[in-house]
């Protein structure tokens, strides 16, 4: 799903989700989950797949605030290096962000 952020200069683009999916409970204004899945057997160059998924993370919190909620869904084999550099990243501790895994 392609979903509206801002960028530093006011412009408004839009940027690709794997899945958005509202919560059962969710009521009116409430932020849906955002899901980007990311499978180990990808074999996209790993440094520029992590600025890619921090980027779309401080996007998302710069256009929706806090009560964004990001989830990074890893399928496979990561080593302790990638999630490293997730948690510096911010991903695992900002907002509403989760690392499922």
């Amino acid at each position: 799903m392609n979903v509206p952020i801002k960028l530093e200069g006011g412009n408004q683009i839009n940027i690709p989700i794997d899945t958005v999916v509202m919560p059962k409970t969710g009521k009116s204004g409430d932020f849906p989950f955002f899901i980007e899945a990311k499978s180990a057997g990808d074999f996209t160059n790993v440094n520029k797949r992590r600025k890619e998924e921090a980027t779309k993370m401080n996007q998302l919190l710069r256009t929706y605030g806090d009560n964004v909620r990001f989830n990074l869904f890893l399928c496979g084999y990561f080593n302790s290096g990638y999630l490293g550099y997730e948690a510096a990243e911010g991903l695992t501790g900002c907002g509403n962000t989760e690392l499922m895994i």
